[in-house]
């Protein structure tokens, strides 16, 4: 009785409809999410988004310095006060992760740890890069380094990745890049010296030439001396 009486009533009906059907309400929010979605795929919708660049993978000498590359493209205007770069370390071998280096209006070099008084930065906020660089690496600094941006509201982004190799000597390419500078620089250093040789020279022979003609001016200016 009850349930025909609440059948039978237009309010008994909205109630029942209420009860028995929950799916309009849940279409609505799958039109809005769905035209959303559209909004943002045609661009008409900014969506925060933050892209971070670096080397890739880097070699280095034992015991020398390296420039780890990071730069970032962030949708949202570079805010300073608010801006956090995170950089970190994880060995090829087993160990743990650890900070590096983090930047939040200032460098905050690493207290403590394997790259105390080793990474420094080398970054420029304002023209998006976030490089720091490692000094005097080991063979413990193989491994992968981490470059975290966060630029607030624009926080979501993978982090960029940095492939750190020391080795004991430069690769082929690197001894065949330093041959050539140093050649460059001694065949520029020949040129130099063959040009100022050159100079002389001719300052030299001119000399000569004019000493030769003021010579006879002088015998015919007094014809009376014997």
């Amino acid at each position: 009785i009850l349930f025909s009486g609440l059948v039978g009533t237009p309010q008994g009906s909205r109630q029942f409809g209420r009860l028995r059907t929950p799916f309009p309400m849940s279409v609505k929010h799958f039109y809005l999410l769905v035209l959303l979605s559209g909004l943002a795929a045609s661009g008409l919708l900014p969506v925060s988004g933050l892209r971070v660049e670096t080397s890739g993978e880097v070699e280095a000498v034992n015991g020398t310095d390296v420039w780890l590359k990071c730069t970032f493209q962030s949708s949202s205007p570079i805010t300073p006060a608010t801006l956090t770069v995170s950089w970190s370390f994880r060995p090829i071998g087993p160990g743990r992760e650890e900070s590096v280096f983090y930047y939040h209006e200032r460098p905050y070099p690493p207290p403590d740890g394997r790259f105390y008084k080793r990474a420094t930065w080398a970054g420029d906020i304002m023209g998006r890069d976030a490089s720091i660089v490692v000094r005097k690496v080991k063979f413990t600094y193989n491994g992968t380094f981490s470059c975290q941006v966060k630029n607030p509201p624009d926080v979501h982004g993978p982090a960029g990745e940095v492939k750190l190799t020391v080795v004991t000597t430069a690769s082929f390419s690197e001894i065949i890049m330093l041959a050539a500078a140093i050649g460059g620089a001694i065949v520029l250093m020949v040129i130099l010296l063959v040009i100022i040789m050159s100079i002389r020279r001719c300052r030299e022979k001119r000399q000569e030439e004019e000493g030769a003609e003021e010579l006879p001016r002088r015998q015919r200016k007094d014809p009376t001396v014997w």
